[in-house]
This record gives structure tokens, sequence and C-alpha cells, in this order.
């Protein structure tokens, strides 16, 4: 038996400055094959080449921020990588279908240079971060056209939460094949263990990065995409990998779903799932699952603590998106191998890291964001109209509270993603969500189902966006851009006569 997973944000200065060489090393050819020596390496294992199921697992290379500053080149451009098992053209970051993890602590700026060597227009979004969308920060409404540049400057508050971010193209009708395609990566917010118990402190973590591609000759397949096409599945980048744990170990695992359009449930028999985190955001209340459905473009950060010497399949469990939606089948994603000399189990948390609680809050304004789409499942809309990036659809203001009815009138399930401001949900078809864990940026919105959720704008005014996140659906019309205002001035009082 396995058991919870917790997030470690484990970094010291001279195992980032290692790591950013690895990368650096990286950037001429695909992802790296060796092993990545670090805090991530859980000691005194059995490689899991002696056992002869597959590969070790390889997280992805970072960099790493130092003195408050994180300094990135990305260029994005097509290149033959290794994908899995195989050698395929694709859209990447610095060359990489897996490119390198960007970790950061709160109060971080991210200075950030795009170029784009693709010959259509691309952008980057910084899913999740509670930043500016206004430029040069999170603005997704730019177009960095081919040949050019762009530099961004994210400046990352104190009061951002700790957790599991991921960073990918944002373009207008282009989001799902250039994600497909490559287009996306990791961002890791530290400063976790504070929150941590002291036994906990320092444990190994992994990332576990979900991408899925199609395939067309010797390319992934980026267009035309459909949803339920077979598809590969991978853990960041590699089929199957092998992930090795000592018995008794917990580990912090870092599930994230960066593909462009389908969902996970994921699942490791014999094991519960500790969350402490979602779309990170640490949760007040540790909780165990058993079964973690993610939905295009969630995350959870996870506890996950080995019994006994033995093997176990993380699996993907059969999912139905609905009559209008998709089937998606069982896959198996890694082989856990727990061997070695055991460890004493370390007792997981329960109470974790205070959060604002919405649900006594005062409500500034109500609103009513409803999905339909058409019966061909080629064009999608939000309260009847398809996207358009010149118009504003709806408007809020800084320092209230609103309530949003997200009700979904199509016959399968759609996500719900908010740039700029996470938000809580208080219920999903009526029945109300703990608050110990209820805060998001992404939720899946059942068919025919309704999602209730607050938002506090805070610190941040301009033009952003809300929409699904199935990229498929919203490249075809599903998203709606929010402007968020200053509150007006009070009026003159009229001086008297």
């Amino acid at each position: 038996m396995f058991g919870p997973i917790t997030r470690s944000p484990l970094i010291r200065s001279v195992v980032g400055l290692a790591l950013a060489s690895v990368w650096l090393a990286g950037c001429t050819g695909g992802s790296p094959t060796g092993p990545i020596d670090g805090p991530h390496e859980p000691a005194g294992q059995d490689g899991p080449a002696a056992a002869g199921l597959g590969p070790r697992l390889q997280d992805p290379p970072e960099l790493v921020s130092h003195d408050g500053l994180l300094k990135v080149n990305l260029v994005v451009e097509r290149r033959r990588v290794q994908v899995g098992d195989r050698r395929l053209y694709a859209t990447t970051y610095n060359g990489a279908y897996m490119p390198p993890t960007l970790r950061v602590r709160p109060g971080d700026r991210i200075d950030l240079t795009l170029t784009n060597n693709i010959d259509e227009d691309t952008n980057l979004h910084t899913h999740g971060l509670h930043v500016s969308p206004r430029a040069p920060s999170d603005d997704i409404f730019l177009a960095i056209k081919y040949r050019q540049a762009y530099h961004y400057s994210y400046q990352i508050p104190h009061n951002q939460p700790v957790g599991t971010y991921w960073y990918h193209s944002h373009t207008d009708t282009l989001s799902a094949p250039q994600v497909a395609g490559g287009e996306s990566g990791i961002l890791i917010v530290d400063s976790l263990q504070e929150y941590l118990p002291a036994s906990l402190r320092g444990i190994t973590e992994h990332t576990i990065a979900l991408k899925d591609f199609q395939v067309q000759g010797d390319s992934i397949k980026t267009r035309p995409l459909s949803i339920g096409a077979p598809t590969q599945r991978t853990v960041n980048g590699q089929q199957t990998p092998v992930i090795t744990l000592r018995p008794g170990e917990t580990q912090l695992w870092r599930l994230a779903n960066i593909g462009a359009n389908i969902y996970y449930r994921l699942h490791l028999p014999g094991t519960r799932f500790h969350v402490i985190a979602q779309d990170g955001i640490p949760v007040r209340k540790v909780y165990a699952q058993d079964t973690l459905l993610i939905s295009a473009g969630a995350r959870f950060d996870v506890l996950v603590q080995a019994g006994g010497s033995g093997t176990a399949r993380l699996e993907t469990l059969p999912y139905d998106s609905g009559p209008a939606g998709n089937r998606f089948p069982r896959a198996d994603l890694a082989t856990v191998v727990t061997s070695g000399t055991p460890m004493t189990p370390a007792t997981l948390p329960t109470d974790f890291v205070p959060h604002e609680d919405l649900t006594r809050a005062q409500i500034a304004a109500r609103k009513t964001i409803v999905y339909t789409e058409n019966k061909a499942g080629t064009k999608f809309f939000i309260n009847g109209r398809a996207f358009d990036p010149r118009r504003t659809d709806f408007t809020s203001t800084l320092g209230t509270v609103e309530e949003w009815t997200v009700r979904n009138d199509a016959d399968e399930a759609h996500s719900f993603h908010l740039h700029t401001n996470d938000f809580q949900l208080m219920s999903v078809n009526g029945k109300a969500q703990p608050p110990s864990r209820a805060w998001y940026d992404t939720v899946n919105v059942p068919p025919r189902g309704v999602a209730v959720l607050r938002v506090h704008f805070t610190d941040f005014i301009g033009r952003t966006v809300l929409h699904c996140h199935i990229l498929n659906h919203e490249d075809k019309g599903m998203m709606s851009v929010l402007d968020i205002v200053r509150p007006r001035a009070p009026s003159p009082k009229p001086s008297a006569r």
C-alpha cells in the first residue's frame, strides 16, 4: 500500500545552478535522458533499470530564481525531439518537448524573453499566477510575430499562493494546436516547506507533468485536432517511466495536466493521494482521495506514502465527458516500484495552510456565465456569443467580491478557468463544497451542470479573460473578456447655498 503526497519546495541555490546547467545542455537537443542528481532523487535506492521495467522518471530541468529575480530566454521553434519512445517534429520551447520548469518564490520578478521562430503568431500565459493582466505582464491579447521577440516582466506579489502552476501559449484560435504541439511547461512557486511537519521537510519531490500527443507521419499532429482520437499520454515527455520509493517513504508529487484537451482520472492501486494544494493553492485541511479527476489545465500537489515492497501502475481510469463529449480509455502512465531499505512512515499533516473564506463575504454583484455549443460541436459560446477580443463581456470592480453562476447547458463536460484571480468554489449541482478545500483557478463543470463560485478581485486592474480550458473549445469561441476596473470615485456633494 502507498499513501499521501505533499508539496515541498526544497531548492538550494547550488542545486538551482546545477539544474540550470543541465537545462543549458538540453537546449541543443531533446529532453534530458540521464539521471538528474539533487533533492528530487531518493537516496539509497536501487535504480529501476535493475528491475527491467523501463526508464527512470526524469524530472524536467529547472531554472531557479536568485536574489528575487529569474531571467529566462525561451525560444519557440519547430524541432525534431524525443517524445516518449519516438523522435517527432514538435513545437518546442528551447528545443525540448518537456521544457524547463521555472522555479520562483513569492515577491520575485520573472524577466522572460520569448522569441518566436515559428511561422505563426504566438504568446505566453502564466497559468494561475496572480499577476497583472496588462503588458508587459500576463497580457494574452498580444501576438508575437514570426522572427520577433517580446520581453515579459511578471512581478509576483508577496501573497502569491505557493504551489504548482504552468505556462503555455494562449494565442487566439491557436492555443490548442500550439499546446498540443508542445508549448507547455511547469512553473513552481516555492516556500511550502514551512507548512510541512519537520519530519517531511526535505522529502523527495517529483513533477508529474501530463502531456499527450497524436501522431501524423513524423510529427506531432496539431491540426485538425479531434479530442476523442487515440492519443499517447506521457509523464514529463516519457512513456510509462518508473518512479521509485522505499517502503514507508513519503514523496511530494506535483500532478499537472498541461496538455490541450483531455482529462485524466488518476489512480494508483492500494494508495490514496493526500492533497495538500489544488491549482497551486494550499488547502486548509489535507484530504485523501483514491482517484483524482484532473480536468484540462488543473493541478494537484499530493503526498504519496509507500507501503511494503511491490510494483503498481499509476493509471488514468476511463472517463466519459458526456453524450456530446468524449470517452477517454484507461491507460498506464507510470510504473511505481517500492523497494530498498524501509523507512519509518512519517505522520502526515491534517491542518495545513489558512486561506480566505468568502462564505460570509458581502456580495457586490452576481453574474451568470452560460456555456453552449452547436449540435455539430464546431462552435462554442458563452452567453450566446463567440469570443471577440475587441468586445468587453463582463466588468468587475477591484476590491469587491462577486458570485458567479457557471451553467453548462451542453451535453458534455466543460472546464472553467479564470485569469488573474483564483476563486472559491461554493457548490456544484447544488452540493456545497467544504471551504477548507474550495479554492481553484480551473474547475470541471459537468454536462447540464451548475457551478457557483465567488471571486475576490484584488491587486490588479485590466482586461483579462475567462474560458473553457478544453483548448479546442476555447479556440472555437468559448472565451469571454472581463475588464477589472477601479472603484468609481464618489460624486462630490453639491455645495450648500
